[in-house]
């Protein structure tokens, strides 16, 4: 057993841990009603047991519809008792202290597997998840590159994390893992390019180069039209890339803001912060699936324009080109004629008579194709300036949504898609956790508090600038993780 468990007492998964799991993840007038009638837990989809000091996974049998299960944040030593969650497409083991990949065998629906930071020192016992897409196993304690050639079984795998494995050391890393894996769209948090699949920065070792090669080759004659595309097309994300909200469907930019934040993991320990990290992910979550669903409108909208202004043009320039043919087709009709006319001209005056209305054709010809020639440019010169007025509305709307400068309602759902409230979530939960942080420091002066803390909670609790100092490194990382977010969806915006 962990050390730790010196200074946490553990928990298992019993039913009253489920039963105000279930309740709190309601609304307080809902959650109250549910607590008096009772909940069914076969009705259950989503269940989250985080930051709950669970030692042990067990008494989850009764939700057989759970689709996402979250049990990060906890000192779980082994995978168990899950084999009844046949429906499970999320799973979230993170932050705990698991050493084997185990007790897996009947996720078959399982997508999205988060193993990161724990003690696994090999990727194995996942055969059956043939339907999974994204795959965290990031800070365990990988060593060997071909820990990754396992992973070549899950043909739907497309997001993986390793980052601070002792594998990621190796100078072939990305190569031999874009090599083996040609479908990832995203390693370690960024987006796979070519450049990360040169065959001449590859040198030889101990696998082989050829069957190296191989793989490479392959991967780009899958892509090379793509490529040559220059767009995200190539790996399957060209729509959410060109809406400028790729990856805000899910909790990637919530996962990211604490992914490097060691000091919010500290904090989590102090008494309250559990139930305060509760409900704010979700929060989270939602403003960027709202925001991420708006960006794919307001694309279309983009789309539809360009497609209007184009076809338009294309109109315009076939209607003027079509006028255009009909009018040297008739010249030239009149042209052959009085070509005949002035050939077979019974005298010099009748011939030369014809020849100066030829002239004349020739210059109403010319007065005619610079008239199609000025009408097509007024109608281009309008067709642009109509599309740069609708561009320009629609893009700025969108900048504007994103930015947040529309005064809305940090809590309706209904308008949840701007970055202004991702960080109004933000600020709210940071005063909330100076608030617990404060109420902890004071029982701990006085000796009041109920249970032991680790000895780094301690040490920040010496003075209230300590811990205040903390909780602001902590609160700073993130809205910098959320500010640079928002920088890229409005420089995307411009560039476009």
């Amino acid at each position: 057993m962990s050390q730790i468990h010196n200074s946490i007492e553990p928990n298992v998964i019993d039913d009253e841990m489920v039963q105000k799991a279930v309740e709190d993840q309601y609304p307080e007038d809902i959650g109250k009603l549910a607590k008096r009638e009772g909940i069914n837990f076969k009705d259950v989809t989503e269940l989250q047991l985080s930051f709950r000091n669970i030692l042990q996974i067990d008494n989850l049998w009764q939700f057989e519809n759970l689709t996402k299960l979250q049990l990060d944040n906890n000192i779980i030593e082994k995978i168990e008792a899950l084999e009844s969650l046949v429906h499970l497409v999320w799973l979230d083991l993170s932050f705990n202290n698991i050493e084997v990949i185990e007790g897996l065998d009947t996720l078959v629906k399982l997508q999205d597997l988060s193993l990161y930071n724990n003690r696994i020192s090999r990727i194995e016992h996942m055969d059956t998840l043939q339907e999974l897409q994204i795959f965290s196993i990031g800070k365990n304690n990988l060593t060997t590159l071909e820990d990754v050639i396992y992973l070549r079984r899950f043909k739907n795998l497309r997001t993986l994390n390793l980052t601070g494995n002792p594998l990621c050391d190796d100078e072939q890393y990305t190569l031999f893992v874009v090599a083996y894996l040609p479908d990832l769209v995203y390693l370690d948090f960024k987006l796979v390019s070519e450049t990360m699949v040169s065959i001449s920065a590859f040198p030889a070792c101990e696998i082989g180069r050829q069957h190296v090669i191989d793989h490479l080759l392959r991967w780009y004659a899958s892509n090379i039209l793509t490529f040559r595309a220059g767009s995200l097309r190539k790996l399957g994300l060209q729509k959410h890339g060109a809406a400028f909200v790729e990856y805000l469907n899910g909790s990637f930019l919530f996962d990211s803001m604490y992914a490097e934040d060691t000091e919010a993991a500290k904090l989590a320990y102090l008494p309250g912060v559990g139930d305060l990290l509760q409900a704010y992910p979700s929060w989270f979550v939602s403003v960027c699936e709202n925001l991420f669903n708006y960006g794919l409108r307001e694309y279309e909208k983009r789309e539809a324009e360009v497609s209007d202004f184009y076809e338009s043009l294309h109109e315009a320039l076939t209607a003027n080109q079509q006028e255009g043919r009909k009018i040297i087709l008739d010249f030239e009709n009149r042209n052959k004629r009085r070509l005949d006319e002035i050939h077979n001209a019974s005298s010099y005056d009748i011939a030369e008579s014809k020849r100066a209305e030829y002239k004349e054709d020739i210059l109403q010809l010319s007065e005619a194709l610079m008239t199609l020639e000025m009408l097509i440019a007024d109608q281009l010169e309008e067709l642009i300036q109509d599309f740069k007025r609708n561009i320009a509305v629609i893009a700025s709307t969108f900048i504007e949504n994103v930015k947040g400068i529309y005064p809305f309602d940090t809590f309706s759902l209904t308008i949840f898609c701007t970055m202004t409230q991702c960080r109004d979530l933000e600020n709210r939960h940071h005063e909330k956790l100076l608030e617990i942080s404060n109420a902890t420091l004071e029982k701990s002066v006085k000796n009041e508090l109920d249970e032991d803390l680790p000895a780094d909670i301690q040490m920040l609790l010496v003075d209230k600038n300590t811990i205040v100092k903390a909780a602001n490194v902590s609160h700073g990382i993130r809205l910098l993780k959320i500010d640079k977010r928002e920088s890229d969806i409005l420089s995307n915006t411009y560039r476009w």
